[in-house]
């Protein structure tokens, strides 16, 4: 989820320790679905391709959300059994998603490039993980705070609070932004927090790292206002790539075709939601009856995310190299991974279907 950067950060020990035990599948599965309604009233087709269903599991970085709408649209839709799939969705365990995918126990999940990716790719056993996605083709997190406090800029950030994860990466993003803006990082109180919701920024700290998408909108529906700044509009080198859809390794080597028939029905789901942002949240809805009660919320998310997919590239999903290169670049120039990630690592545009 969007504002829980705990839950998308392990440490190299845990992951390694991770690899080496046999995980069970956490509550909260969701199995093929039957057909549903779609917005014209019509029954979506949802008829198996020919011969058996090959069974792929996928698993969510959080609990469901419309940075998943697409994944959940080609659910509803039959997009995965037209490709002659059954996919199980699954929330995450509390080792986490890359930890899961990484020791084989699922196929697909969701990770972010600037956490759990970077601390897999430089442990000392690293994951066999690989990004084959990208979900929004854009970085939309950055720095959220009530309208009152009058922090407009990173440098307003001293003397002020701030709700921290406490993790390295995350620390030294914000010691760049504060810095670099002529502020003073050493003079920002760090509040604990693993939940920086609206509800945070209004009771216990001053700032908090928030991805607009989610959190932004919530503000919005809530009728909080906000300030806020985006991470990439201070140095276009935060413009990573999070969240991705993330792949075992050994399973793309066994099954690249069953890999491209999989990203092809997401393909499908998340350009029906940039194309029917309304009725794909309904689908999301649907799919999540949990999430009825924050309709709004989700509706008006989706509207926001539609133009974010893709933004400005051709195909869902692709994975633009300088700017992958350029974000592990800076974190080794920087000290915040344990070592140097090599040019073109970590991430595949091979899968991907035009």
């Amino acid at each position: 989820m969007k504002n829980n950067f705990i839950s998308k950060t392990i440490t190299a020990s845990v992951l390694a320790a991770a690899m080496a035990l046999s995980m069970t599948a956490c509550g909260g599965s969701v199995s093929s679905a039957s057909a549903v309604s779609n917005a014209q009233g019509k029954t979506a087709s949802t008829q198996p391709a020919s011969g058996k269903l090959e069974k792929i599991k996928f698993v969510l970085d959080y609990t469901p959300n419309t940075d998943h709408t697409g994944i959940y649209v080609a659910q509803a839709l039959g997009y995965f059994k037209d490709e002659g799939l059954d996919v199980e969705i699954e929330q995450p365990p509390e080792s986490g998603t890359a930890a899961l995918v990484g020791s084989g126990n699922a196929q697909f999940g969701i990770g972010f490039q600037d956490t759990d990716m970077a601390t897999a790719l430089t442990s000392k056993t690293p994951l066999p993980i690989t990004a084959v996605a990208a979900i929004i083709q854009h970085n939309t997190s950055g720095i959220a705070s009530v309208k009152s406090k009058n922090i407009t800029r990173p440098k307003d950030m001293t003397n002020r609070s701030y709700a921290t994860w406490d993790t390295p990466v995350e620390k030294g993003v914000i010691k760049y932004v504060v810095n670099h803006d002529g502020g003073d990082f050493s003079k920002v109180k760090m509040v604990p927090s693993g939940d920086n919701s609206i509800v945070q920024l209004q009771s216990n700290a001053d700032t908090a790292w928030i991805y607009y998408g989610w959190d932004g909108i919530a503000g919005e529906v809530q009728g909080v206002k906000l300030n806020f700044f985006a991470f990439k509009d201070v140095n276009p080198v935060f413009d990573c790539y999070t969240p991705v859809m993330i792949a075992n390794n050994a399973f793309l080597k066994k099954e690249p075709e069953t890999a491209k028939k999989f990203l092809a029905a997401c393909k499908k789901g998340y350009e029906y939601a940039i194309d029917k942002p309304v009725d794909a949240a309904n689908l999301l809805i649907q799919q999540v009856p949990d999430l009825k009660s924050s309709k709004k919320l989700i509706t008006k998310s989706q509207e926001w995310l539609k133009d974010k997919y893709k933004a400005e590239v051709s195909q869902w999903g692709y994975i633009n190299p300088k700017r992958w290169n350029a974000f592990y670049k800076w974190l080794s120039d920087n000290k915040l991974v344990s070592k140097t990630i090599p040019d073109n690592t970590g991430f595949s545009n091979d899968y991907l279907t035009k």
